[in-house]
């Protein structure tokens, strides 16, 4: 027997009447009318109830912190005298130095004479097993400007990309983060040409 898993629902029984004659039950007996819910509306006047007692509480609480009204005075009052003033009570009127201390301040800096290097700089930026890598990088480098070497030691297979030589450190760090920014390198190392 196939099953129908397109419908959901349990198939209705086609005859009601032999199930209930069958379970002991009478044909025509009436349906019980339902059972009145006692608890929740118990519970649903107590709540109501309490509800209405603080409104009850809350709105009288308010009437009776109205202010009576005062009679009329009919002498005149005494003149008042000032409040007496606990010295405690009052606060202590601060006198700040530092500020006038920081303004009339002057703070002397020793900078130290920065020492040129008397050698130049040289900045690797790659280094290749095959000439045609390292002439590719180079092509990379001049398309933003600046110029490199490429480099070949007898009896090395290693083919280097080199810029410079600086004069300062400062540039070639400048060069090397204009080269980064452009994304023709990852990165390049600097350091003292020694030839």
């Amino acid at each position: 027997m196939a099953k129908d898993y397109v419908r959901r629902t349990k198939p209705k029984a086609k005859s009601k009447g032999r199930a209930a004659s069958t379970k002991g039950g009478a044909r025509g007996r009436a349906p019980q009318p339902s059972r009145m819910p006692v608890l929740p509306i118990i519970l649903l006047i107590m709540v109501a109830g309490a509800l209405g007692y603080l409104i009850y509480i809350v709105k009288g609480a308010a009437d009776g912190r109205q202010p009576a009204v005062a009679p009329v005075a009919t002498q005149t009052a005494p003149a008042k005298k000032p409040p007496v003033v606990n010295p405690i009570d009052q606060k202590p009127i601060e006198k700040w130095t530092y500020i006038e201390q920081l303004e009339n301040k002057e703070v002397v800096v020793h900078v130290p004479e920065a020492t040129e290097s008397t050698r130049p700089y040289l900045m690797q930026c790659g280094s290749f097993r095959s000439a045609a890598q390292a002439e590719q990088l180079k092509a990379k480098i001049a398309f933003q400007g600046l110029v490199a070497q490429t480099r070949h030691k007898s009896g090395s297979s290693w083919h280097r990309v080199i810029l410079g030589p600086y004069d300062s450190k400062r540039l070639a760090e400048q060069h090397k983060h204009k080269l980064i920014k452009a994304k023709a390198v990852s990165d390049c190392a600097i350091w003292f040409w020694e030839g």
